[in-house]
């Protein structure tokens, strides 16, 4: 495994740390009817798109190498399928835990964006698990 690869990984792990995080550190913040800045919700939903978007990134380069570069693909499967994960469980506890829609200020469409794309990002990574197995 390369230095990219895994100061890659390392980035999504502690990506998904800090996404874990935020809601513990805002708890208990009363927010009113509507907010214009940034919240820890927004932020919240916002770093698991940016995750699910970076996902889908990586997934698509994975799908696209050609076969001479399966370890790269593989690897690059991987990372998608797993940031895509991580997206999809931090988009959907963002839904769950919103109490208003939007412009509440608790990130609901990032939320909402998280999900989507990080399915995206797990069929990607899945699609491209299975073709680096596949010419194997």
């Amino acid at each position: 495994m390369s230095v990219r690869h895994l100061l890659a990984v390392a980035a999504t792990a502690l990506l998904g740390v800090f996404v874990l995080a935020t809601p513990a550190a805002a708890h208990g913040l009363a927010q009113p009817a509507t907010v214009y800045g940034w919240t820890p919700e927004r932020i919240w939903g916002s770093a698991a798109a940016l995750l699910a978007l970076v996902g889908v990134v990586i997934g698509g380069l994975a799908l696209a190498r050609p076969a001479g570069r399966i370890g790269n693909r593989g690897r690059g499967a991987i990372v998608a399928l797993v940031a895509g994960l991580i997206a999809v469980v931090n988009g959907g506890l963002v839904v769950v835990t919103a109490d208003g829609g939007l412009g509440t200020g608790n990130g609901i469409a990032g939320g909402y964006l998280a999900l989507v794309i990080g399915l995206i990002a797990t069929v990607l990574g899945w699609l491209a698990l299975a073709r680096s197995r596949r010419t194997v």
